[in-house]
């Protein structure tokens, strides 16, 4: 059925605080919107309100409460740097009135500068006096947070951010709403005002009106700003809310009815938005005047789903944030069955932007993808599309095709097509919410760029691998190379980590394994068994365990030992599989004690260590030393102790020494050149208790 479309609820006044030290261009801002905008609007400012004199906070209110009594949004034109300043003016808002901030977090060098330079300011703050101001006022600043009570705030940090949100107002229209939430802000330990009283010390010398040392300050400070990485907002704070910005799936070259497709999204929407807790659906589309956008805009309406969680966008969903204020998270991909770049539309801009690093990442999770399915990829944190819009996840979806001149269509067959729609948005829906949860419950760490278990791409100074929580006894390396190994956590406390967005590759393979079918071997209720993405030697599978809260060996207990022998079984299972086809393999079953994914797994690993992927000290020593746990011990303590002891990470900074005749090496290479010729036996603890598992010499 057509739906008319019209607009389904008047549109909300605004109140916008503007929020910055002088030299800010707050009066610019407001001059610039008001040019222009076709929405009624009123500047209080303090400087002038007095019958072109200063006045006071008490004549501003007064003054914004009438024009909200006429209809008009306003524009509180003062500096508002802590939170009692804006707290009245806040007040302001009720039903029917949002407020708004919008910070001009400029660096204290331009607006010291601009300050200093100006002439004919209306509140006669100029010269050499301006700078004594700034200096002092930025010395109390408060950010402003959401739960003051602001609806929406967009942070400014340099002249293009500033254009930028002018624009966001210019283009308001009287009966235009915006999104509610935190916009563009950076981590709160970014340093947004450096060098304040170096740069203050210098304009004290200045002459009153203008200098060129100063010209020069705010140069290098623009350029400065143009350089600045922008760090994605910690999701889980109470002003940043998870957002997925999908486009819409299969209605652009696989040519799906929009009416279909707007019933379908809408109702998938409002299916999901319970579960998603506060975070957001938003759909967006490139062109002004979309027809699916509004299509979806009056559907959601008439269902009184709430706008704030669930609303339309237009702009390039690869530069939502740099170019539209909308900060998003997790952003889907319209891709193509084969997940590659190419084509056009959404799927060639994302693989674009996001260059060779989404296209990587996409390999590890799936080669291939099927109509109604979709895939999760973690960026890394070298990704342009991680580093310059905040984007963490991309989730690459694939819906019906439509088309008669595409191959594999559905020749019009919209009960399928229907079917395979809500599949796919169900997949995407299902992905973002799983993204969600772990972000929620999980703390990030930094220098998360690995993808194997064992290491791959790990820095040796990097934070990757830290230290779990609680005192680990110093003796144990004393023990391990004679294979004796002591209990070194707290007893009774659980160590904590925290995983990077692909730390978390592990565990979504074991619960969904079904979704992950291009790398998974084999799997049953209890298992699943893949190679490891980075083998570190000729052979080198993972059998992971499906049981949640087992993220490593530290979480295992009695109640586990059931689980931890069908995994050793199974390890077994593909030795033998492996040894059918090179009688001469040896290897080895064990755990990691501090694993670097999470998901508690086993590593099944032939004994030649014959790889490229084996880079480094880190590599080498997880697999050689006692920090690699021989799964018939763990077995044997779980039954015994009911844990499992784990060694200390020191261990993987050790010398390199060859794992038969235990020589040391000055290199990675070297000790690679040495062990493909050794022949000597292996150490005596390894040939105990059925450690090496290898096919009797035939006489």
């Amino acid at each position: 059925m057509e739906v008319k479309i019209e607009e389904s609820e008047k549109a909300k006044q605004i109140v916008v605080l503007l929020i910055g030290p002088p030299g800010s261009c707050k009066s610019t801002f407001c001059d610039t919107v008001m040019r222009s905008s076709h929405r009624p609007w009123s500047r209080i400012c303090q400087d002038i309100i007095n019958n072109g004199k200063a006045g006071t906070k008490a004549q501003c209110l007064k003054m914004a409460t009438e024009s909200l009594r006429e209809g008009k949004s306003v524009f509180i034109d003062r500096c508002n740097l802590d939170r009692e300043q804006r707290s009245e003016f806040i007040k302001l808002g009720g039903p029917g009135i949002e407020v708004h901030a919008v910070v001009l977090e400029l660096s204290a060098q331009v607006c010291i500068s601009r300050s200093v330079k100006r002439t004919g300011h209306e509140g006669n703050l100029q010269g050499g006096r301006a700078a004594a101001v700034v200096n002092k006022m930025l010395q109390s600043k408060e950010l402003p947070k959401v739960n003051e009570g602001f609806s929406r705030i967009m942070f400014c940090y340099n002249d293009a951010d500033v254009e930028n949100a002018s624009n966001t107002y210019n283009k308001l229209g009287p009966m235009d709403n915006l999104p509610s939430g935190c916009f563009g802000e950076k981590k709160s330990d970014t340093k947004s005002q450096p060098g304040i009283m170096k740069f203050f010390k210098k304009v004290n010398a200045l002459p009153g009106s203008s200098s060129n040392e100063a010209a020069n300050a705010t140069q290098n400070d623009n350029e400065k700003t143009r350089n600045v990485r922008v760090s994605p907002a910690k999701l889980g704070s109470a002003d940043i809310v998870p957002t997925l910005a999908f486009p819409s799936i299969s209605t652009a070259d696989f040519q799906f009815d929009l009416e279909k497709a707007s019933d379908i999204i809408v109702e998938k929407a409002e299916e999901f938005l319970p579960k998603l807790g506060t975070a957001r659906l938003v759909l967006v589309d490139l062109s002004q005047g979309s027809k699916i956008l509004s299509l979806v805009k009056a559907k959601a309406a008439q269902k009184n789903i709430d706008s704030a969680r669930f609303f339309t966008f237009v702009g390039d969903i690869t530069k939502l944030r740099s170019e539209g204020g909308l900060h998003c998270n997790v952003i889907a991909n319209a891709t193509n069955w084969r997940l590659k770049p190419g084509g056009g539309g959404v799927n060639a801009a994302i693989f674009k932007a996001a260059g060779p690093d989404l296209e990587a990442a996409t390999r590890v999770r799936a080669n291939t993808l099927l109509p109604g399915k979709a895939a999760v990829v973690p960026l890394p944190s070298t990704c342009p599309l991680h580093n310059a819009e905040g984007i963490t996840h991309v989730i690459h979806v694939l819906g019906p095709n439509m088309n008669p001149n595409r191959p594999d269509n559905l020749n019009n067959d919209y009960t399928k097509g229907c079917k395979t729609l809500r599949e796919a948005y169900t997949s995407l829906f299902e992905g973002f919410l799983s993204v969600v949860q772990d972000q929620s419950k999980l703390p990030k760490r930094s220098n998360q760029t690995a993808l194997s278990d064992s290491g791959e791409d790990i820095k040796e100074d990097s934070e990757r691998n830290k230290k779990y929580k609680g005192s680990q006894d110093k003796a144990v390396t004393n023990n391990l190379e004679s294979g004796s190994l002591e209990d070194t956590r707290d007893s009774g406390k659980k160590m904590s980590k925290g995983w990077s967005t692909w730390a978390l590759a592990l565990h979504s393979i074991a619960m969904h394994p079904e979704r992950h079918e291009n790398v998974v071997l084999e799997f049953s209720d209890n298992i699943v068994v893949i190679n490891d993405q980075y083998p570190k030697a000729r052979k080198h599978v993972l059998v992971l365990a499906r049981q949640e809260s087992l993220d490593g060996l530290e979480d295992v207990r009695k109640e586990n030992l059931q689980l931890l022998q069908e995994m050793h079984n199974v390890g077994l299972k593909w030795v033998d599989r492996f040894q059918n086809e090179d009688a001469s393999l040896i290897f080895r079953l064990g755990y990691h004690s501090v694993p670097s994914m999470r998901q508690l797994h086993l590593h099944v690993i032939s004994q030649d260590f014959d790889s490229d992927s084996l880079k480094n000290k880190k590599h080498w020593n997880s697999f050689t030393s006692s920090f690699f746990r021989d799964s018939v011990d763990v077995l044997e303590e779980v039954k015994s102790q009911g844990k499992a002891n784990v060694a200390s990470e020191d261990l993987l900074k050790g010398e390199l020494r060859c794992n038969r005749c235990r020589s040391a090496h000055p290199n990675i290479p070297k000790l690679k050149s040495h062990v493909r010729n050794c022949r000597s036996q292996f150490p005596d603890h390894l040939l105990q208790n059925n450690r090496l598992v290898a096919r009797p010499v035939r006489q």
